[in-house]
Formats: C-alpha cells, sequence, structure tokens
C-alpha cells in the first residue's frame, strides 16, 4: 500500500536554508500595493500591483545583482505585453481563442532559448490569460502599468542592498567552489569522491554561468571582473591536479591535510576581497605544503601555489593570461543566434504546439461549457505544461496536491477576513510563505502561491468564498488536459532522452582523449580546460534528466534507472583523463599515438552503440593495451564502460 517511489520522490520536501531576506521582501512587496490600494480607495490597482509583484517574487532567483536586475525587469516586460494583449481580447468569443492559442506557440518557442526566456514566455502567457478571463479596469494602458510597477517595486527592493553589497555574490560563489574542492581533496581515494566530485561541477556551473552572463554585458575591461575571472580560471588547475590524486598509487598514503587546508585559506581570502582591482589587505600565508611525492602531488602543489599568486595579485593583467572561459559574443550576435536557432529547432517548434495545442483545447472547451472562473483551467495547463521545469506527468499530480492543500489555507482566509486593512497583514503572512516553500519543491510552491492568487482575485471579482470549489474543479480539468493533449499524445514524453545526450557525451569525450594527449606538454591547456568543462556541464545535463525521469511513471522512471551506473562510467572516464593528463605534464610517461588512438577508437564506438540502441560488446575487439602503458588505467575504464553498456 505505499505509494509509488516517483510520487514520493516529488512530495518529499528539499533541504534548504529559510531565505529571511526574499521573505521580508516578497512581505513588503506584496502587502504594501494592497495597503496603498486600501487607503486610496482603489482595491483593485493594489491587486493588479501586487500581481506584478507576485511575478517578480517568483523570478528573483539569481545571486549577482546585475542578473537580477535582468532576471525580474524582462520577464515583467513580457508579462505586461502578454496582459495588454489579453485585455484588448477580453470578452471577444472564439478571436480570444485564437489569439491565446498563438500567444501560446510563440511562449512555447521562446522557453527553449534559455532559464529568463523560459521565465518570460511563462509570464507572456499567464499574464495574457489574466486578461483574457479578468475584466480590467480602463484605460487599456492601466492594467499593464499597474503591473510593471509592481515588480519595478520588487527590483527596487532587491537593488536596495547593492551599494552596500557590491560584489558580495560574485566573491561568494566562487569562494564557494574553492571550498568545494577542498572538499573534494578531502574525499581523494574515498568513496565520498564521486558525490563531492558532483557537488565541485555544480558549483562551477554556477560560478561560470554568472561570471559569464555579466561578462557578456561589460565588453569593456573591468577591473573587478577581471579579478574575479582570474581567481576562478586559477582554480581550475587545482582541480584537475585533485583528479590526478584520487587516482595516484595507494602506496603514497592519504593525502595530507595541508593541501586542503591551503584551499579553504584561498577561499577565504577570496571573499575577504573587494570590489576594484585591488584586494583587501593581503591574507595571511598558506600552511607549508609537504615535499610532493610523484607528478600527481607536484602538479597539485603548483597549481594551488599560482593560485595563491593570482589571488594576492593586485590588479591581475587582463591580457596576460589565457582565457580559460572563452570570451562569450555581445548581446546583439547571442540574439540573432538565439533567433536563428529559435526558427530552425524542431524541439522549439513541438514544444510550442504542444502549448498551444492544450491552451486551445482549454479555451475551446470553457467556450462552449459553463465552467465557473474557466481562466484557471489555461493557467493551470500553463503552469503544468512547462518541460523544462521538470517533468509534466509529475508536475500535474503535484499541483493537484499543491492546489489541495493551497486550498485548505484559502478557505477560512476568503470566508473569515473582510476586506479592507485587514487584507494587508494577512497578505504580508502568506507572501512569507512563497520563498520559504518554493525551495522545497514544486507542491510546496504551489500550495503557497494558490492562497495569494486567490486573495488577489477576490479583490477583482469579489467572488469570496464562492472561488474555492471552481479553483478546484478548474486545476484538475488543466491537469487533465496537459496529460491527456500534453503528455499522453506525444510518444517522445513516454522516453527518457538520457540515451542520446549520454552518448553526444561519449563521443565529445573521445575528442577530449584525443586533444588531451596529442598535443605537447603546456600547449592547448585553455582549450582543453574549456572542453573539460563543458564535458562536465553535458553530464550534468544528463544527472537532471535523471533526477527528472525519476519522477515519472513506469516505465519511463525503471528505463532511467538502467542508464545510472552508465553515467557513473563516464564521469570516471573523463576524470581518468584529466588525471592522466596532468601526470603526463610532470612527469610520468607520454602516451604512444597508437595508445591515444585505440582508446578514442573504443569511445567512439560505444557512442554509436548507444545512439543505435545496441549493445556495444564489452571487449572492445583484440585490440588490448600492455598493463604498464601510460593509459592503462584509462583503457580499463572504458572497457569498464562498455561492460556496463553491453550488460
Amino acid at each position: 500500500m505505499a505509494p509509488p517511489g516517483w510520487l514520493t520522490e516529488g512530495l518529499r520536501p528539499r533541504a534548504a536554508p529559510v531565505p529571511w531576506a526574499a521573505a521580508a521582501r516578497a512581505a513588503v512587496a506584496l502587502a504594501a500595493p494592497l495597503a496603498v490600494g486600501t487607503a486610496t480607495g482603489r482595491p483593485g490597482y493594489g491587486a493588479l500591483v501586487s500581481m506584478g509583484a507576485l511575478s517578480g517574487v517568483i523570478g528573483d532567483t539569481a545571486d549577482a545583482y546585475r542578473m537580477r536586475v535582468y532576471n525580474i525587469a524582462v520577464p515583467q516586460l513580457f508579462g505586461a505585453l502578454g496582459l495588454l494583449l489579453g485585455t484588448l481580447v477580453h470578452g471577444s468569443g472564439w478571436t480570444a481563442v485564437a489569439v491565446l492559442t498563438v500567444v501560446a506557440l510563440v511562449s512555447g518557442m521562446i522557453s527553449s532559448i534559455g532559464a529568463v526566456a523560459s521565465v518570460s514566455g511563462l509570464l507572456l502567457l499567464l499574464d495574457a490569460v489574466v486578461g483574457a478571463g479578468l475584466p480590467m479596469p480602463s484605460p487599456w494602458w492601466l492594467p499593464p502599468g499597474l503591473l510593471l510597477l509592481g515588480g519595478l517595486l520588487v527590483l527596487a527592493l532587491t537593488l536596495l542592498a547593492w551599494p552596500l553589497r557590491r560584489g558580495t555574490p560574485e566573491r561568494a560563489v566562487i569562494a564557494d567552489s574553492y571550498r568545494a574542492v577542498a572538499g573534494l581533496l578531502e574525499a581523494t581515494g574515498t568513496p565520498d569522491y564521486e558525490d563531492r566530485r558532483r557537488t565541485l561541477t555544480q558549483s562551477l556551473n554556477q560560478s561560470y554561468d554568472l561570471l559569464l552572463a555579466r561578462r557578456a554585458r561589460r565588453h569593456g575591461r573591468s577591473a573587478a571582473l577581471v579579478r574575479l575571472l582570474a581567481q576562478l580560471n586559477a582554480l581550475i588547475p587545482v582541480v584537475e591536479g585533485t583528479a590526478a590524486v584520487h587516482l595516484r598509487p595507494p602506496e603514497f598514503g592519504p593525502l595530507p591535510a595541508a593541501y586542503p587546508a591551503a584551499v579553504r585559506e584561498l577561499a577565504r581570502a577570496v571573499e575577504r576581497g573587494r570590489p576594484g582591482p585591488a584586494p583587501a589587505p593581503a591574507p595571511p600565508e598558506l600552511p607549508e605544503l609537504p615535499e610532493p611525492r610523484g607528478p600527481s602531488t607536484r602538479a597539485l602543489a603548483e597549481a594551488i601555489e599560482h593560485a595563491d599568486l593570482v589571488v594576492r595579485e593586485a590588479a591581475p593583467d587582463p591580457y596576460g593570461a589565457a582565457d580559460r572561459l572563452g570570451r562569450p559574443a555581445g548581446l546583439r550576435v547571442r540574439a540573432r543566434r538565439a533567433t536563428r536557432a529559435l526558427l530552425l529547432s524542431g524541439a522549439s517548434w513541438r514544444y510550442g504546439l504542444r502549448l498551444a495545442l492544450c491552451i486551445g483545447l482549454a479555451q475551446v472547451l470553457v467556450s462552449v461549457i459553463a465552467v465557473p472562473r474557466s481562466y484557471w483551467v489555461s493557467l493551470t495547463v500553463t503552469f503544468v505544461l512547462k518541460p523544462d521545469f521538470g517533468s509534466v506527468f509529475s508536475r500535474a499530480v503535484l499541483r493537484a496536491f499543491g492546489t489541495a492543500a493551497g486550498l485548505l489555507i484559502a478557505i477560512p482566509v476568503l470566508a473569515e477576513v473582510p476586506h479592507g486593512w485587514w487584507d494587508v497583514p494577512v497578505m504580508a503572512a502568506l507572501a512569507t510563505l512563497i520563498p520559504v516553500l518554493s525551495a522545497k519543491g514544486y507542491a510546496f510552491q504551489t500550495a503557497a502561491i494558490t492562497p495569494v492568487i486567490l486573495m488577489l482575485s477576490d479583490l477583482l471579482n469579489h467572488q469570496g468564498f464562492h472561488l474555492v470549489a471552481p479553483r478546484l474543479y478548474d486545476s484538475l480539468i488543466g491537469c487533465g488536459i496537459a496529460l491527456l493533449a500534453g503528455y499522453l499524445l506525444w510518444p517522445e514524453s513516454w522516453h527518457t532522452r538520457i540515451g542520446d545526450r549520454l552518448a553526444d557525451a561519449v563521443q565529445d569525450t573521445a575528442s577530449y582523449v584525443t586533444l588531451a594527449f596529442t598535443t605537447a606538454p603546456g600547449r592547448d591547456e585553455p582549450a582543453r580546460a574549456r572542453y573539460r568543462r563543458r564535458l562536465y556541464r553535458d553530464l550534468s545535463t544528463v544527472r537532471s534528466e535523471f533526477q527528472r525521469a525519476l519522477t515519472e511513471p513506469p516505465p519511463v522512471g525503471a528505463r532511467a534507472e538502467a542508464w545510472w551506473p552508465l553515467v557513473i562510467a563516464v564521469e570516471r572516464i573523463v576524470d581518468t583523463t584529466t588525471a592522466t593528463r596532468v601526470r603526463v605534464e610532470h612527469g610520468a610517461p607520454v602516451p604512444s599515438p597508437a595508445e591515444v588512438a585505440l582508446v578514442a577508437r573504443e569511445l567512439t564506438d560505444l557512442a554509436e552503440a548507444l545512439r543505435a540502441g545496441t549493445p556495444a560488446p564489452p571487449g572492445g575487439g583484440p585490440d588490448t593495451l600492455a598493463p604498464d602503458c601510460a593509459l592503462a588505467r584509462l583503457h580499463h575504464e572504458v572497457r569498464a564502460a562498455r561492460s556496463v553498456a553491453y550488460h
């Protein structure tokens, strides 16, 4: 009688700290407009401003202030446009159905560009549905303007601490990456190494995303940004040295504690820095490192000493060091690329058509059948049918649970709280729950948002307690439409994409092996570092796809579990390749071209087998490598991966 694993996986709350600052901002941003609206006798206006603030609170997920400006402002503009379009077709019957269907197609297609575009597409469609379903005050420009005012309020509250904390989030995220490396060093040679390395991959992804996003918007050589990039770049050789230490012979014993202690001291020095080209007061000297024993520890010691020099350097030369990140294109160039990819991408068209079909069906249904508060049906479809936010199936189920829980909170509020000044403290209390519960999971976020939306809708429609039952019915209808027309009718929803993405990662690994061992020592280091980062990012995406598939019902979830051992095996191959290259750089034997070609060929064969869905022979052919050759360990890991794929 126990519930299925795919359901309990989504209902289990995630461990997360309480975001006190975000909770306080949410309380002020949603309650203050209601207070102003009540004081001026315009509660409906206050509700519209609070709706815009709600979108801003939900979208405020970035760390750095510059990115928070972008994450809040851009989606708000799309939301205002959606509300304007919806208001213009309100009460126009089949014209509204056609317009919302087209908006859904555009919303779905732009959601494939990236995270900010996904939220922008979501708000474009959500606010268009709200505008088409609710009567809005005149003139036509007033509702979008009030909505934007709410977003600006959240933005202003968010930026209050910018003058005092400028650069702090960026330094904190880089320091966290240094600490993750220290934790990885402490786990070398132990079973905890794989978990620590995955934690490090996520931390590096976050750091690089943050700095690359800033750099794409500031093409001038910002001294503060150059310093941050130099500190993050200096960490990559330490990561490579850590991989080499993990695979060193056991006779060298455990790694001395001085190595992770030195990296932690560097993390503290990075975090104590200040904006601008000059560092904070000189950090204390690093603990003295033991005499290196072998190529692995020699590489690690040199990397830590280099990172120490970079962290202490007063003004890194912006042109002196090779850039391991690669300079991103400008916004205009990236916009053209994104538009071209959007129009030519089959995946974006398929998702746009899925969303348009579901929204069209929802609007047709509520047009021919008397459904109370009918716009909730399309709202539910929009929230559920977001594959980039997770499993469509599990989101539909979790939204039903979250809506039911949210209604339990909303029932006493709508039944007992009189309109007027009592709305203000009640809204403040409910708003604080949104950031707190959003960190716990999708069902918990839905439970927090539902009573807030019902309160705001009641201020616009004055339906009171009578909103509760229609809200539940409409949510269940919307979930059903999303499951039938957005999930079951599309066979690609029944299959996991882990195999195809893993095949791409294996093929890229073959190219990485060739690049790593066909260049002379000291050559093409930035290219290899970028390639390795891309590989780990791809594998991180595979892991995310794996976690998403686990929340799907059988047989998708069961099939996903079968890929897990191979994901681990490919990660070990990348680690071993990096470690072997580092050892070669510091005196270990150089592999022959024949050895490199054999390993690369076996990886390519494995990638082709994964794409074709056929098993690759575990032995990989008659060729083999001598036990004492330079790539013996790497070849062993490749054979192990082929064996896993074969079984």
